[in-house]
């Protein structure tokens, strides 16, 4: 785009905002910002601040797409022409993100009330009617009374004011937790390689000196750009990149080398690490902070829908899908989804609960799920009537055109239903594909069930063509993997589509009567990890 189009379009977008709005993205632009954008009135003037710090051009838009989403104005995003527009990358800190979600939600009362309580904590003048809550947080924050891990004076006073918002809170000192708990095991998985086979590491060079690492001579963390993280040992490090940094002792204590998509700093145990040299190497490879997270920060996690179709109007009946439904059901509620169940729907209701879904409002929640347990047919799920709905269809009723509230969340789809009829059914493991459905091989009809927008992941039990396993008395192969890697894997941080594959792993174990197998497919348009945050909660017991 040529630099007079794309101001034309900031102007459009200015005219399109008012001033609190205006004053929104500033206070959002703070921790990324070299200059102080608190006097903001205008949004030329933030746009012309943010383009002499090169954080805003015709080539580089991410930034304002992200603003823009934040504040909910996912339209005035989608004007930025699709040959500009590359991968939003979390410019914007979490932290700050939460402080203006709690900003969204505080009614004038509330601020009322809530300054009422900080008279003996900020100046009266500070605490002027005219005030506004993104200026009283900043205020706080230039009194050290907030910040990032600052926020239990927030805590106490929205449990006398309005104690709902402590949730997001919360959930956020929840997030950093598991993102800390994350660091730690990957920490222990990148130093298990690196005592197994060091010289990988190095591209297979010799390291003179070489020793393996024990728990005491390394310390491995990754943490955000300009923190301050204290290491064990008395050790005190300031990362200003924000890249995977490895502290290791050798025999000497002198060496230091590079390490592909590391830093490696090689010391002696001496907590003194002024005296001893230090060699810091980072190149453009070592960026790791590539791929981000969906935010996992709203006021509820999501609904998770699961029609579930067990009795059959030619009386077939599918069992052991109430099996699916439980696990189901209790995996996503422990998830922090609010779980509805739709039993024995024909084609018609099918398509409307899941219409229904898709035109409720969604701002306040990070994603939506749906489950589908029925008979299907390739590109299709049957009704109990015997009517069938294209999956495409049931998709399309989340796009950003249908479903605007859902615009840069994800809209995940678990579907347990053949794709075809190419096994036939046996005596004790049934298959989810009705005895009429002629075998197809023409995979230009998967193409349609593949999400075609952003944000969609749809996980099929099989690949098109093939039926999918079912036991009577325990489950699906396919449902009962995912709730199991849902459970044990969601706890090490790992994201969807990781779960997703050891999903297949584990399912392409499986072998039915004879030789029959199963393979399922995921297909998704994700633009981020989906990466569900850690439930305070104990896993549920899906197996007696």
């Amino acid at each position: 785009m040529a630099e007079m189009d794309f101001q034309r379009l900031l102007l459009q977008i200015g005219q399109s905002l008012d001033l609190e709005e205006v004053r929104a993205l500033a206070f959002l632009c703070k921790d990324i910002s070299q200059r102080s954008l608190n006097s903001v009135e205008h949004f030329s003037d933030l746009c012309s601040s943010l383009s002499d710090q090169d954080l805003l051009s015709p080539d580089r838009p991410q930034l304002l797409q992200e603003l823009l989403h934040t504040i909910q104005r996912p339209r005035l995003a989608r004007d930025i022409p699709l040959t500009v527009q590359g991968p939003r990358r979390g410019l914007i800190p979490p932290y700050r993100k939460l402080l203006y979600n709690l900003y969204e939600d505080i009614t004038d009362e509330d601020l009322r009330n809530i300054k009422f309580l900080l008279n003996q904590k900020l100046p009266r003048r500070k605490l002027d009617e005219n005030v506004k809550t993104l200026e009283l947080f900043l205020e706080m924050e230039q009194m050290d009374l907030l910040g990032q891990t600052n926020l239990d004076l927030l805590l106490s006073i929205f449990e006398s004011v309005c104690p709902v918002l402590n949730e997001k809170i919360n959930r956020f000192k929840q997030q950093q937790v598991n993102t800390v708990a994350t660091m730690s095991y990957r920490a222990d998985q990148n130093q298990h390689d690196l005592n197994d086979n060091p010289r990988s590491l190095y591209g297979g060079a010799n390291v003179p000196g070489w020793q393996p690492l024990s728990q005491s001579s390394a310390q491995v963390s990754i943490f955000p750009p300009n923190a301050s993280v204290d290491f064990p040992h008395g050790l005190h490090c300031h990362n200003d990149t924000g890249v995977l940094s490895q502290h290791v002792s050798d025999a000497s204590g002198t060496n230091s080398y590079p390490v592909t998509g590391r830093t490696l700093e090689i010391s002696a145990e001496s907590t003194d690490i002024s005296k001893k040299p230090m060699v810091n190497v980072n190149t453009e490879t070592t960026n790791i902070e590539e791929l981000e997270s969906y935010s996992m920060t709203g006021d509820k996690r999501g609904i998770c829908m699961i029609v579930n179709n067990y009795s059959f109007d030619d009386k077939r009946k599918r069992e052991g899908t109430k099996i699916d439904q439980e696990c189901l059901d209790r995996v996503f509620q422990w998830l922090g989804f609010e779980v509805e169940v739709h039993q024995d729907c024909t084609g018609a209701k099918m398509l409307s609960v899941t219409e229904q879904l898709s035109s409720r409002d969604h701002r306040n929640m990070d994603c939506v799920v749906c489950c589908f347990l029925s008979h299907g047919q390739e590109g299709s799920i049957i009704g109990v009537d015997g009517e069938t709905v294209s999956i495409t269809q049931l998709k399309r009723l989340f796009s950003g055109v249908q479903c605007p509230s859902l615009v840069d969340k994800p809209k995940l789809f678990f579907i347990q239903a053949c794709q075809g009829n190419a096994a036939q059914q046996m005596a004790i493991i049934q298959t989810d594909s009705p005895s009429s459905c002629s075998i197809e091989s023409d995979a230009a009809k998967m193409e349609e069930s593949i999400p075609s927008e952003a944000d969609f992941l749809l996980g099929m039990a099989t690949v098109p063509s093939y039926v999918s396993y079912r036991e009577r008395s325990n489950g699906s192969w396919y449902i009962q993997a995912l709730c199991k890697n849902l459970v044990q894997m969601v706890p090490r941080g790992l994201d969807l589509v990781s779960i997703l594959t050891k999903v297949n792993a584990d399912v392409s174990q499986k072998t039915g009567e004879g030789t029959k197998k199963q393979m399922p497919q995921p297909a998704f348009s994700l633009r981020k990890k989906v990466t569900f945050p850690v439930p305070l909660h104990p896993p549920p017991n899906l197996w007696p």
